[in-house]
Order: C-alpha cells, then sequence, then structure tokens
C-alpha cells in the first residue's frame, strides 16, 4: 500500500515507454542512474507467439461489444460534458489573466507573492460563489472551524487535537452528505429563501468530499509544523521536497487555507495537492516547461477521443444501466466486464486530465492522476498506488503511515479502504468493495513473503509463476471493482454463476487464464523496459 513518490525520470530515449505519463511535468528531464540488469525479451521467440495471439484476441475483444450495441439501449450516446466548451474557455481564459496578473507584478514591482495571492483569492472566491451561490458561506464556517483548531493546537496533545480534526472534518462530510448540503430552512425556517440562490451546481455538497480532504491536509500539514516534525528519510525528487518539508508556522493562515481550498482549476475534483505543496508552489512558483504542457493536452484529447468512440460503438454503460446483460455466452459477459471497467477508468481520466491540465497552463504542478491503464496493472498493491495516485499519495500521508505502514499492512489497508468507501459514498455496495479489496491484497502479501523477487527474480521459473499470480490477481481486482463501480454485488454473482456454473464458462475461464497470462507477461516486460530507459515508477 504504502507509496514513494517516483524518482525522476531519466533523459535516454523512451522508445515504446514514451505513453508512460509524467508523475510531473516539471521534472521529466532530470536524470537517474536506474538500470535493469534483465535482458529484453521483445524479440524472443516466446514474446512473437504472445504477438500472434494478441493481433487475433485485441480485435475480438473491440467487436464483441459493438456486436452487441444495439440503438434500442437508452443513452446510447452522450457528449462528454454539456459544458465542454465553457470548461475550455474557461482555462484559457484563467491562463491569460494569471499571466497577465504575473506581468503586471513584474512591471509594477509588486511582490510576487502579493499578486498571486490576491489574484487567487479573487477568483476562487468568485468561481465557487458562481458554483455554490450563498453556500459558500457554509463551507466558509467550516474552513474557520477548521482553522480554529489549528490555533488551538499548540495548547492541545497533539493526539487529541489531531482526532478533533478528523472527527470534526468526517462529521462535517456526513452531515453534509446526510442532510444533502445542510439546507438553510434546516437551521432556520427564516433562513428558507437563501436556499433559492444556491449557484450553478445547487448540490455544493457532491463536491465536498474534495475539500474536506483539502481541509484535512492544511489542518495536520499545521500541526505537523506546530510542532517542528522533519522528515524521517530525505527527499529523493523536488516534488517529494515539496509535500514532506514544513512551511514556516507563520505562514499557515485562514487566507492560505481559503487560497489553498477554493484554487478555481482543482477545486470541483482535483487531482489532490497537500497543502505544502501548493503552499510552496505559490511562494516559489515552479517554471512548468510548455513542452510539458502541450504533451499533456495531446493526452488529454487522446483520453477524450477513446471516450467518445465507446460512447459511439460501444453501450457498455447503458447494458448496464438497463440491465441487459442477461442471456450473455460467459465469453460476452467477461468481455462486457473489462470494457466496463475501461469505460469507468475513462470517465474518470477525463475530467482529472482536463483539471490538471488547467492547473499546468496555470504553472501549477499537481500530481497525475492515472499513471497506469487498467490493462497495465498486474498487481493489486501497484494498482492502487496508479489507480486516483494524488488521492492514494493524500490517504498514504495522512493515515496509512500515521497507522504503522508497512508493519501492520493488513490493518492499516482495512481501515484505508474503509474510509476509502465512505468518502466516495455512504453505501453497502462501496464497503463490500473495500473489503474485498483488502481481502484480495492478503494472497500478493503472502506471495510476495513466501516467493520475494529479490531472491527469486534471476531464476528461470519466477517470471511465469509471477504472471500466473497476475491472473489470479486480475481476476479478483475486476470482481472487486464491477462490485464497486459498475454492477454491483449481485451483478457479480451473476456472472461468476455463469463462469461456474455452466461447461462453456470452465472453457471460457480456461481461455481467459491463457489470455491474462500472456497480457502478464507483456505487462511485466513493459515494467523491466522502463527501468532499462530510467523510468522508475512505484506503481
Amino acid at each position: 500500500m504504502e507509496l514513494e513518490d517516483d524518482q525522476p525520470v531519466s533523459s535516454k530515449p523512451r522508445g515504446i515507454t514514451i505513453i508512460t505519463p509524467d508523475a510531473f511535468a516539471t521534472e521529466s528531464t532530470q536524470t537517474t542512474s536506474i538500470d535493469s540488469t534483465t535482458p529484453p525479451l521483445w524479440r524472443s521467440k516466446e514474446f512473437y507467439v504472445y504477438y500472434v495471439t494478441a493481433a487475433f484476441v485485441i480485435p475480438y475483444m473491440i467487436w464483441v461489444p459493438i456486436s452487441l450495441s444495439s440503438s434500442t439501449h437508452p443513452e446510447y450516446f452522450r457528449l462528454f460534458r454539456d459544458n465542454a466548451v465553457l470548461i475550455f474557455v474557461l482555462m484559457v481564459v484563467y491562463a491569460l489573466l494569471s499571466s497577465m496578473v504575473r506581468w503586471l507584478a513584474h512591471v509594477t514591482r509588486i511582490p510576487h507573492v502579493t499578486a498571486r495571492t490576491a489574484f487567487l483569492f479573487i477568483t476562487g472566491i468568485v468561481f465557487v460563489t458562481a458554483l455554490h451561490g450563498v453556500n459558500v458561506l457554509k463551507m466558509l464556517a467550516l474552513a474557520g472551524i477548521n482553522y480554529g483548531l489549528v490555533r488551538a493546537a499548540p495548547w492541545v496533545p497533539r493526539r487529541v487535537i489531531t482526532t478533533l480534526i478528523w472527527a470534526m472534518n468526517g462529521g462535517a462530510l456526513f452531515l453534509a452528505f446526510y442532510t444533502e448540503g445542510i439546507p438553510w430552512h434546516m437551521l432556520s425556517p427564516s433562513l428558507a429563501w437563501l436556499d433559492e440562490y444556491s449557484g450553478l451546481i445547487r448540490r455544493w455538497h457532491i463536491s465536498y468530499n474534495f475539500t474536506m480532504l483539502r481541509m484535512v491536509s492544511f489542518a495536520l500539514d499545521a500541526v505537523w509544523a506546530q510542532a517542528g516534525y522533519a522528515p524521517d528519510r530525505p527527499a529523493l525528487t523536488p516534488a517529494q521536497q515539496r509535500v514532506r518539508q514544513s512551511r514556516p508556522v507563520q505562514e499557515y493562515t485562514m487566507l492560505a487555507q481559503l487560497v489553498y481550498l477554493w484554487y478555481p482549476p482543482l477545486f470541483i475534483a482535483g487531482p489532490i495537492m497537500t497543502f505544502n505543496d501548493f503552499q510552496s508552489q505559490r511562494v516559489q512558483p515552479l517554471q512548468v516547461p510548455w513542452r510539458s504542457v502541450a504533451i499533456y493536452m495531446l493526452r488529454c484529447a487522446v483520453a477524450l477521443l477513446s471516450i467518445e468512440f465507446m460512447m459511439h460503438y460501444m453501450y457498455v454503460n447503458a447494458m448496464k444501466m438497463a440491465h441487459t446483460w442477461m442471456g450473455y455466452t460467459p465469453m460476452e459477459l467477461a468481455i462486457l466486464g473489462f470494457w466496463s471497467l475501461e469505460f469507468v477508468w475513462l470517465k474518470l481520466v477525463v475530467p482529472w486530465r482536463v483539471f490538471r491540465c488547467w492547473a499546468l497552463l496555470d504553472g501549477v504542478d499537481a500530481p497525475e492522476n492515472m499513471i497506469r491503464a487498467i490493462t497495465n496493472s498486474p498487481s493489486a498493491l501497484l494498482f492502487w498506488r496508479a489507480w486516483h495516485r494524488s488521492y492514494n499519495l493524500w490517504v498514504v500521508r495522512y493515515i496509512y503511515i500515521p497507522l504503522g505502514g508497512t508493519q501492520r499492512q493488513i490493518l492499516a489497508s482495512l481501515v484505508v479502504f474503509t474510509f476509502v468507501a465512505l468518502w466516495h459514498d455512504l453505501s453497502f455496495t462501496l464497503l463490500a468493495w473495500a473489503w474485498l479489496i483488502v481481502l484480495f491484497i492478503v494472497p500478493e502479501v503472502l506471495g510476495r513473503t513466501l516467493v520475494p523477487a529479490s531472491k527469486y527474480q534471476h531464476t528461470p521459473w519466477f517470471r511465469h509463476v509471477r504472471a500466473l499470480g497476475t491472473v489470479a490477481n486480475v481476476f479478483m481486482m475486476m470482481s472487486a471493482n464491477l462490485v464497486g463501480f459498475v454492477v454491483g454485488l449481485d451483478g457479480v454473482q451473476y456472472v461468476w454463476s455463469q463462469l461456474l456454473g455452466t461447461r462453456k464458462g470452465w472453457v471460457c475461464i480456461a481461455e481467459l487464464i491463457g489470455v491474462l497470462f500472456i497480457g502478464a507477461q507483456l505487462m511485466w516486460e513493459y515494467r523491466a523496459e522502463e527501468k532499462r530507459r530510467g523510468i522508475v515508477r512505484n506503481c
């Protein structure tokens, strides 16, 4: 579960690994001396067999959902966002205004921090007020309580103040969710008229869970700064340094908190930055290479075109909503399950990358949320380090490590995934998903203990045993994520009943094992190629 920030990317030629996203745009050109001792297998006879198999399997996997899609399926195509043009215009205008403020500050000799803070505060409060209207006052009140706890921290034992911070923020999130936004008429009948002025997005509490993460980050970073906390390990990259190194205590102000909470590019859905990282970039701006921004914009475009293709030709999401999976063959069910997860992945990737691109245009380098695709995740532990990566970094810093980290891995993971489930939604389905994830992590932890790569990675059989373990991981992780995000517990039970309860199902399982074994070999070899080229990703 524990995740260290990635080491810098080498300046060596990227080759096939050009498709690996940079974790931080500002560190994409630094060097590292890491090399892999394993020779490449891309041109071996074994891998040529894999290529031939993939040449037949991949087109078949694309053809199946297209052939099963029908124009009678409801909602088979929608634009990614009705307000996509508005967001694009807002991104451009915001970036231009930001550049203008920087230029004016330079010309008029106004301190950069002063000009930048004023710009961020004004645009932040205008943006959030436009989105949520008078509900901004509720968020302001909660931020005030959070800041009050920070101010009281020097006179309260650290464990007590930490507990109070978690209780206040967790309680506020639950209250906002349970009451559907703490409506004004619930506070007082005389304030009921204020509910009519709720901005463009009346349900402000839907995205408040991201604000809650930022409030906890601000409060705990401030408490640790007051206590003189220092990192126990040296930072390998500037990104690690920005996160781990506390800011001067006087920088943890109410104004700094509001600027951080209401930063427009990242306000709605992230990626999530810690307060220390954001504050460091506000005080000492980064120079984000325009080439990195341009490449990232291309990645955004590819992701957007991919989801548009799926919505045009693969109606897997509509099938799920219409409950039309009944009657399909086991292989068709397996392939539809795979593409349903791919759709969920794309549905998250597109907004996250768009909002991160917006921040990059403003000169702020937030973590990349999706380092890996679903089809490049051979390990359960590695998968969760790459999926919603900025959230994973947040969880590791503020929950996992304080609970003991790798010394109490199973217990800490249970608490972490329970929190993750409740943070997403107060539902049994996501709780079941969280507990399944922890259950499915146990075999991998045991396997790594019994057959450690450090001891056996150079033996001829290790690569194949690891691939078989990956096959089991993929089955388990697909099942857990189908429960949490696609068809629920009943839907997954139906899929597995068709796989295990019929002769065709057992044949399908055998075929899937063969295909996934090949996929696992390709995934692990791709990671080895990254290391050969100096790219280190701990996910």
